[in-house]
């Protein structure tokens, strides 16, 4: 379950009763459009329905069965959350549009880089003032999914982005080569990966362009700064770091 804090009320009135739960508000929106696939216990911050859920007040058992046909609060939370309406207030407004606005950042830094500075990554902050440069407004109420081409609509007038890919082939020492391979799998798609007679690995993975330095910060740690990689430009071409 969430916390009271994180939670948003969604409210029906029905038959003349009023119903209200406490659900996450991004869940509360994924219900709304039919998207939801979580376990609802995750994202509830009560497991029951009230007439008035800042006093605690709760319906009637008669009026849960007149309405919904059964008193059960996981069938009825998504029935209300569905059919009603959310409600949040100035603050939790503020807070949803905070944290979507960071993410909305940090998901355009991992994938976007700059074509006039032969693809290097933007920072953050250089986003961040794009944004505002731009007037983006971020949608506190939208998954931050659906608002990313908006946000490079506003970005482009402002800055040169795009969305891109890098492939980086690594070799690792052997010394490394267990502990370290592991981790590049996980950064991206692992396109192909050899083992050297030396004990050396040889992997090529492909991620976001955005996250091409963390890439390089994460391999020369994990090797003590041993490692090579190379930036593959088309099947033909390494191009070295």
């Amino acid at each position: 379950m969430i916390s009271l804090d994180e939670a948003v009320t969604a409210r029906l009135e029905s038959h003349g009763e009023r119903f209200e739960v406490l659900v996450d508000p991004d869940a509360a929106l994924s219900m709304k459009r039919g998207e939801f696939e979580d376990e609802l216990e995750d994202v509830i911050a009560a497991e029951d329905v009230f007439s008035d859920a800042s006093r605690g007040d709760r319906p009637a058992e008669s009026d849960l069965e007149t309405v919904f046909e059964t008193t059960d609060p996981l069938e009825i939370i998504p029935e209300v959350v569905r059919d009603g309406e959310i409600q949040i207030t100035a603050e939790q407004r503020r807070e949803m549009q905070e944290q979507k606005r960071k993410n909305l950042i940090t998901r355009i830094a991992r994938n976007a880089v700059n074509p006039q500075m032969d693809n290097a990554p933007h920072p953050p902050e250089r986003i961040e003032r794009a944004l505002e440069e731009g007037g983006f407004q971020v949608d506190p109420m939208e998954p931050v999914e659906t608002q990313v081409d908006d946000a490079l609509d506003a970005l482009r007038p402002v800055i040169p982005i795009r969305f891109d890919e890098v492939t980086v082939a690594v070799q690792v020492p052997a010394d490394y080569a267990g502990s370290t391979q592991a981790q590049v799998r996980q950064y991206g798609d692992l396109a192909r990966e050899e083992w050297q007679p030396d004990g050396s690995w040889v992997g090529v993975v492909t991620f976001p362009a955005g996250m091409r330095n963390d890439f390089y910060d994460l391999v020369n740690e994990l090797t003590s700064g041993e490692a090579e990689t190379q930036v593959i430009k088309d099947k033909d071409e390494l191009s070295t770091r």
